[in-house]
């Protein structure tokens, strides 16, 4: 009997389906599940790798929000202070696109070590190196305490921040699609990304709530808090993890000896067309989602801004966004096993890139409700439809030996060049032509673009084998 996820199961009940923690299960027994081409699926590896991967991925963007929204609003007076209001925010948003230029570095190393050592050990060090470095984020000493010291100190921990994101999200990725029913693998593989819009919701809430205190108030010690409390989150991630088996594709790399010694160097030698395929798909994503979630809070906020000193608006408007994205997600995840990776990809670049001049020309007529409506179709639609596909799309890619480098070094180049750039440049450009609304509408369009034109260069890959040692093409 084939049921509702896809899995052939026996005839004689063995549990009962049900939600638990964003994933369904079989909650009453752990008896491996086979799939209709004969695979075997564990569920409890199945959901613990589910509940690991969301925890990560909560933490992380968690991370990236409070710290993107810490950027726009709060670490310019803080700690960069005598370079004025401009000055201030430019060097603010330089220290969270130097969090993206670790990434790339963090990719390769971590990414070697889940090829060579396997994905579980990797999970482990970027959750704890990520959450110390929040955490010690929220003890420093700010421009008015100890000068440039406070400034040092925080590029120093958004490097490392950097280096342990770098292959989280790509160890979270190669984890669950190793683990899921094929046949369901775009569904499975999009649940921990449900993760991303937690940590959101949480981060962009967090933010929404001390945004209403007294200024001196948020500016003397409540800004710390959201950081401070981040190591709740690395204590149930590291908990979660450390019960987690190995994947199957792991397992039988290791059995028939085929775990490669320099998967970089594989990775390199058969694998650069993919790798800059994986880039040119993330640019609409990534830097999308960076422009609607920080640099268009910053320019709502701006002194020229639509909402001059407003550090409300744009956090409560992320929070929205960021609940229907929850949902969006693992839909447009699940019509990729449908329709295939490529289709919902493609369209979902191409409604963004048709979004971009009349959603940021909304913004600009000081309407609250449309500016919120943005804010969701941007990050709900826009970003999701490409985001959910996307979740197996980049591991199905790439053969066993180097998918952990491969998905790593896709994710983290195009994470500098999208996502730590965007902010950094389109502040720059802001201020150059007078926060003009135009510089956020044609850089979404161009990266949204950059995408689409991509996905005529992509290999369908739905229901591809995972043990297969060489990439799609």
């Amino acid at each position: 009997m084939i049921d509702s996820l896809g899995l052939l199961t026996p005839t004689r009940p063995t549990g009962v389906w049900s939600v638990l923690e964003g994933v369904l299960v079989t909650t009453s027994t752990n008896t491996p599940l086979a799939e209709a081409d004969g695979a075997v699926v564990d569920p409890e590896q199945l959901r613990r790798a589910t509940l690991a991967s969301s925890v990560g991925s909560a933490l992380e963007y968690y991370d990236f929000y409070i710290y993107g929204l810490a950027s726009a609003l709060i670490f310019g007076p803080l700690f960069f202070k005598p370079l004025g209001e401009d000055g201030a925010l430019i060097a603010s948003f330089a220290t969270y696109g130097v969090g993206f230029a670790a990434r790339p570095f963090g990719g390769m190393v971590f990414g070697y070590i889940g090829d060579r050592f396997g994905r579980k050990m990797v999970l482990i060090l970027t959750i704890g190196l990520m959450g110390t470095a929040s955490f010690a984020i929220g003890l420093l000493p700010t421009y008015e305490q100890a000068g440039m010291l406070g400034a040092v100190l925080l590029v120093t921990l958004r490097i490392l921040q950097g280096l342990g994101a770098g292959a989280e999200q790509a160890g979270a990725t190669t984890l669950i699609s190793e683990v899921a029913p094929r046949r369901r693998r775009g569904f499975f593989a999009s649940l921990p990304f449900v993760g991303i819009q937690l940590g959101t919701l949480l981060g962009a809430g967090t933010f929404a709530l001390i945004a209403m205190a007294d200024k001196a108030v948020l500016e003397g010690w409540l800004w710390r808090v959201p950081f401070l409390a981040s190591v709740l989150l690395v204590v149930v991630a590291i908990f979660i993890r450390l019960r987690l088996k190995e994947t199957p594709v792991f397992q039988e790399l290791e059995k028939h000896k085929n775990v490669v010694k320099n998967p970089i160097g594989q990775l390199w030698k058969h694998s650069k067309k993919n790798v800059l395929i994986g880039i040119g798909l993330r640019m609409g994503e990534n830097g999308n989602s960076s422009i609607y979630s920080a640099l268009l809070i910053a320019f709502l906020a701006a002194k020229d801004g639509v909402f001059p000193g407003d550090k409300f608006i744009g956090p409560v408007g992320l929070l929205i966004a960021a609940g229907f994205a929850a949902v969006m997600v693992i839909t447009f995840g699940a019509l990729s096993d449908r329709f295939g990776r490529v289709p919902v990809y493609r369209y979902g670049a191409l409604f963004q890139a048709l979004i971009a001049l009349p959603a940021f020309y909304l913004v600009t007529l000081g309407n609250v409700t449309l500016v919120w409506i943005v804010m969701v179709v941007g990050i709900a639609l826009g970003v999701q439809s490409m985001l959910g596909p996307q979740c197996p799309l980049l591991p199905e890619l790439f053969g066993s030996q180097y998918r952990f480098t491969g998905v790593a070094m896709s994710r983290e180049l195009s994470a500098v060049l999208a996502g730590g750039l965007v902010p950094l440049v389109g502040a720059a450009l802001l201020a150059a032509t007078d926060h003009s609304w135009l510089v956020l509408a044609i850089y979404s369009l161009v990266l949204a673009l950059i995408s689409f034109v991509t996905t005529f260069f992509t290999p369908e890959t739905v229901g591809r084998d995972l043990l297969l040692t060489e990439d799609a093409h």
